[in-house]
């Protein structure tokens, strides 16, 4: 799958700070749920939450974003280089 830096896909997500573990728990309708080990303070689960999916969708930090909800379980992250199957397939396969 290629890089397309012009490419940007918004994404629905519901977080669970103060999880056992990071990771990508499945869809919740059209958003996703991501189990954050990140306390929701000071920044640190949204930062947990990038990391998380960038890790999972092979693309470095700098090209996922919270761009709203940043004080909120609901937020919508903004991921950049990958179409919107894209994402999805590899998000489908980060489950597994």
């Amino acid at each position: 799958m290629t890089y397309k830096k012009n490419v940007l896909v918004r994404l629905s997500v519901k977080v669970v700070p103060g999880a056992s573990k990071s990771e990508v728990s499945g869809w919740l309708g059209d958003s996703l749920k991501i189990r954050v080990a990140a306390q929701p303070e000071k920044g640190k689960a949204n930062a947990a939450v990038v990391l998380v999916l960038a890790t999972s969708l092979g693309l470095p930090e700098k090209s996922v974003s919270v761009v709203s909800g940043k004080t909120s379980q609901h937020k919508v992250v903004e991921i950049q280089g990958l179409s919107n199957e894209q994402v999805r397939h590899k998000l489908n396969h980060a489950e597994c």
